[in-house]
Protein backbone atom coordinates (compact mmCIF):
# COMPACT_ATOMS: atom_id res chain seq x y z
CA UNK A 1 0.00 0.00 0.00
CA UNK A 2 1.26 3.49 -0.88
CA UNK A 3 2.34 5.63 2.05
CA UNK A 4 -0.20 8.42 2.71
CA UNK A 5 0.66 12.10 2.28
CA UNK A 6 1.07 13.36 5.86
CA UNK A 7 -0.41 16.81 6.42
CA UNK A 8 0.05 19.55 9.01
CA UNK A 9 -2.79 22.10 9.20
CA UNK A 10 -1.61 25.54 10.37
CA UNK A 11 -4.43 28.03 11.01
CA UNK A 12 -5.40 30.03 14.07
CA UNK A 13 -9.13 29.39 13.63
CA UNK A 14 -10.30 26.04 15.09
CA UNK A 15 -13.41 26.03 12.87
CA UNK A 16 -11.27 26.42 9.73
CA UNK A 17 -8.96 23.60 10.84
CA UNK A 18 -11.96 21.36 11.55
CA UNK A 19 -13.43 22.13 8.14
CA UNK A 20 -10.15 21.42 6.39
CA UNK A 21 -9.71 18.17 8.30
CA UNK A 22 -13.24 17.08 7.35
CA UNK A 23 -12.52 17.72 3.67
CA UNK A 24 -9.03 16.22 3.60
CA UNK A 25 -9.97 13.13 5.62
CA UNK A 26 -12.22 12.03 2.75
CA UNK A 27 -9.14 11.53 0.53
CA UNK A 28 -7.79 7.97 0.90
CA UNK A 29 -4.16 8.99 0.29
CA UNK A 30 -4.13 11.84 2.86
CA UNK A 31 -3.42 11.67 6.58
CA UNK A 32 -3.99 14.80 8.66
CA UNK A 33 -1.23 14.09 11.17
CA UNK A 34 -1.29 17.28 13.28
CA UNK A 35 -2.66 20.81 13.65
CA UNK A 36 -0.99 24.07 14.66
CA UNK A 37 -2.82 27.12 16.00
CA UNK A 38 0.18 29.46 15.68
CA UNK A 39 2.87 29.98 13.06
CA UNK A 40 5.54 29.30 15.68
CA UNK A 41 3.94 25.97 16.51
CA UNK A 42 3.82 25.11 12.80
CA UNK A 43 7.56 25.79 12.44
CA UNK A 44 8.37 23.62 15.46
CA UNK A 45 6.18 20.73 14.27
CA UNK A 46 7.47 20.92 10.70
CA UNK A 47 11.03 20.55 11.99
CA UNK A 48 10.23 17.06 13.30
CA UNK A 49 10.32 15.71 9.76
CA UNK A 50 7.01 13.90 10.17
CA UNK A 51 5.08 15.78 7.47
CA UNK A 52 5.03 15.93 3.68
CA UNK A 53 2.90 19.06 3.22
CA UNK A 54 2.05 21.98 5.52
CA UNK A 55 -1.17 23.86 4.76
CA UNK A 56 -0.29 27.35 5.98
CA UNK A 57 -2.54 30.32 6.65
CA UNK A 58 -0.98 33.78 6.24
CA UNK A 59 -2.51 35.74 9.11
CA UNK A 60 -2.07 34.48 12.67
CA UNK A 61 -2.71 37.64 14.67
CA UNK A 62 0.23 38.23 17.00
CA UNK A 63 3.55 36.53 16.33
CA UNK A 64 5.00 35.22 13.09
CA UNK A 65 3.29 35.86 9.78
CA UNK A 66 2.57 32.84 7.59
CA UNK A 67 5.21 33.91 5.06
CA UNK A 68 7.83 34.21 7.80
CA UNK A 69 6.90 30.74 9.06
CA UNK A 70 7.12 29.41 5.50
CA UNK A 71 10.64 30.84 5.12
CA UNK A 72 11.69 29.25 8.42
CA UNK A 73 10.29 25.86 7.41
CA UNK A 74 11.67 25.79 3.86
CA UNK A 75 15.15 26.89 4.98
CA UNK A 76 15.73 23.45 6.50
CA UNK A 77 17.00 20.56 4.28
CA UNK A 78 14.36 17.93 3.45
CA UNK A 79 11.65 20.25 4.76
CA UNK A 80 7.98 19.54 4.06
CA UNK A 81 6.41 21.43 1.17
CA UNK A 82 4.37 24.46 2.22
CA UNK A 83 1.04 25.18 0.55
CA UNK A 84 -0.40 28.61 1.41
CA UNK A 85 -4.15 28.50 2.01
CA UNK A 86 -5.53 31.98 2.61
CA UNK A 87 -8.30 34.47 1.87
CA UNK A 88 -5.79 37.06 0.60
CA UNK A 89 -4.84 37.37 -3.07
CA UNK A 90 -2.93 40.67 -3.12
CA UNK A 91 0.40 41.01 -4.94
CA UNK A 92 2.11 41.81 -1.63
CA UNK A 93 0.94 38.53 -0.03
CA UNK A 94 1.59 36.38 -3.10
CA UNK A 95 5.12 37.68 -3.68
CA UNK A 96 6.06 37.35 -0.01
CA UNK A 97 4.85 33.74 0.07
CA UNK A 98 6.55 32.74 -3.19
CA UNK A 99 9.81 34.39 -2.11
CA UNK A 100 9.58 32.54 1.22
CA UNK A 101 9.63 29.24 -0.65
CA UNK A 102 5.95 28.26 -0.74
CA UNK A 103 5.26 25.37 -3.10
CA UNK A 104 1.77 26.66 -3.83
CA UNK A 105 -0.78 29.36 -3.13
CA UNK A 106 -4.48 28.57 -2.89
CA UNK A 107 -7.49 30.60 -1.79
CA UNK A 108 -9.83 29.30 0.91
CA UNK A 109 -12.83 29.40 -1.39
CA UNK A 110 -11.24 26.77 -3.65
CA UNK A 111 -13.41 23.70 -4.26
CA UNK A 112 -12.38 20.52 -2.36
CA UNK A 113 -11.14 18.78 -5.51
CA UNK A 114 -8.86 21.75 -6.31
CA UNK A 115 -7.47 21.68 -2.77
CA UNK A 116 -6.81 17.92 -2.97
CA UNK A 117 -5.11 18.30 -6.35
CA UNK A 118 -2.92 21.14 -5.03
CA UNK A 119 -1.83 19.03 -2.04
CA UNK A 120 -0.83 16.14 -4.32
CA UNK A 121 0.97 18.53 -6.69
CA UNK A 122 2.92 20.11 -3.82
CA UNK A 123 3.75 16.70 -2.34
CA UNK A 124 5.11 15.63 -5.73
CA UNK A 125 7.52 18.56 -5.71
CA UNK A 126 5.73 20.76 -8.23
CA UNK A 127 4.18 24.23 -7.94
CA UNK A 128 0.47 24.52 -7.21
CA UNK A 129 -0.99 27.97 -7.85
CA UNK A 130 -4.65 28.91 -7.86
CA UNK A 131 -5.64 30.10 -11.37
CA UNK A 132 -6.29 33.64 -10.13
CA UNK A 133 -2.89 33.74 -8.42
CA UNK A 134 -1.08 32.43 -11.50
CA UNK A 135 -2.89 35.06 -13.56
CA UNK A 136 -1.68 37.88 -11.28
CA UNK A 137 1.91 36.64 -11.45
CA UNK A 138 1.72 36.41 -15.24
CA UNK A 139 0.40 39.99 -15.41
CA UNK A 140 3.40 41.16 -13.37
CA UNK A 141 5.78 39.36 -15.73
CA UNK A 142 4.14 40.90 -18.80
CA UNK A 143 4.50 44.47 -17.52
CA UNK A 144 7.58 44.47 -15.25
CA UNK A 145 8.21 48.21 -15.65
CA UNK A 146 4.76 49.03 -14.25
CA UNK A 147 4.73 46.41 -11.48
CA UNK A 148 5.62 47.44 -7.96
CA UNK A 149 8.62 45.57 -6.56
CA UNK A 150 8.31 43.46 -3.43
CA UNK A 151 10.00 46.22 -1.38
CA UNK A 152 7.70 48.90 -2.85
CA UNK A 153 4.69 46.75 -1.94
CA UNK A 154 6.02 46.36 1.61
CA UNK A 155 6.45 50.14 1.94
CA UNK A 156 3.00 50.84 0.50
CA UNK A 157 1.36 48.22 2.75
CA UNK A 158 2.83 49.99 5.79
CA UNK A 159 1.71 53.39 4.45
CA UNK A 160 -1.78 51.88 4.20
CA UNK A 161 -1.53 50.81 7.84
CA UNK A 162 -0.89 54.44 8.80
CA UNK A 163 2.85 54.32 9.51
CA UNK A 164 5.00 57.40 8.98
CA UNK A 165 8.19 57.40 6.89
CA UNK A 166 10.22 57.25 10.11
CA UNK A 167 8.23 54.27 11.40
CA UNK A 168 8.56 52.50 8.04
CA UNK A 169 12.31 53.11 7.94
CA UNK A 170 12.70 51.52 11.38
CA UNK A 171 10.45 48.56 10.62
CA UNK A 172 12.13 47.72 7.29
CA UNK A 173 15.67 48.76 8.39
CA UNK A 174 15.88 51.41 5.67
CA UNK A 175 16.95 55.05 5.73
CA UNK A 176 14.19 57.65 5.52
CA UNK A 177 15.72 58.80 2.22
CA UNK A 178 15.29 55.29 0.82
CA UNK A 179 11.67 55.17 1.97
CA UNK A 180 11.02 58.52 0.23
CA UNK A 181 12.71 57.20 -2.92
CA UNK A 182 10.46 54.13 -2.89
CA UNK A 183 7.40 56.37 -2.51
CA UNK A 184 8.48 58.49 -5.49
CA UNK A 185 8.70 55.33 -7.63
CA UNK A 186 5.36 54.08 -6.29
CA UNK A 187 3.63 57.36 -7.12
CA UNK A 188 5.06 57.31 -10.65
CA UNK A 189 4.02 53.71 -11.31
CA UNK A 190 0.51 54.24 -9.96
CA UNK A 191 0.06 57.67 -11.56
CA UNK A 192 -0.73 59.41 -8.25
CA UNK A 193 0.76 62.25 -6.23
CA UNK A 194 -0.06 61.49 -2.59
CA UNK A 195 0.05 58.75 0.03
CA UNK A 196 -3.74 58.60 0.24
CA UNK A 197 -4.15 58.28 -3.52
CA UNK A 198 -1.42 55.62 -3.69
CA UNK A 199 -3.11 53.51 -1.02
CA UNK A 200 -6.52 53.91 -2.69
CA UNK A 201 -5.15 52.94 -6.12
CA UNK A 202 -3.18 49.96 -4.79
CA UNK A 203 -6.15 48.71 -2.79
CA UNK A 204 -8.46 48.97 -5.81
CA UNK A 205 -5.95 46.95 -7.88
CA UNK A 206 -5.53 44.38 -5.07
CA UNK A 207 -1.83 45.12 -4.71
CA UNK A 208 -2.11 45.55 -0.93
CA UNK A 209 -4.61 44.79 1.84
CA UNK A 210 -6.70 47.29 3.76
Amino acid sequence: MTKPIRLLLADDHPVVRAGLRAVLDTEPDFQVAAEAATAEQAVALAATGEFDVVLMDLQFGAGLHGSEATAAITAVPDAPRVLILTTYDTDADILAAVEAGAAGYLLKDAPPEELAAAVRTAAAGRSALAPAVAHRLMDRMRTPAEALTKRELEVLQLVGEGLSNLQISKKLFLSQATVKSHLVHIYAKLGVDSRTAAVAAATARRLIRR
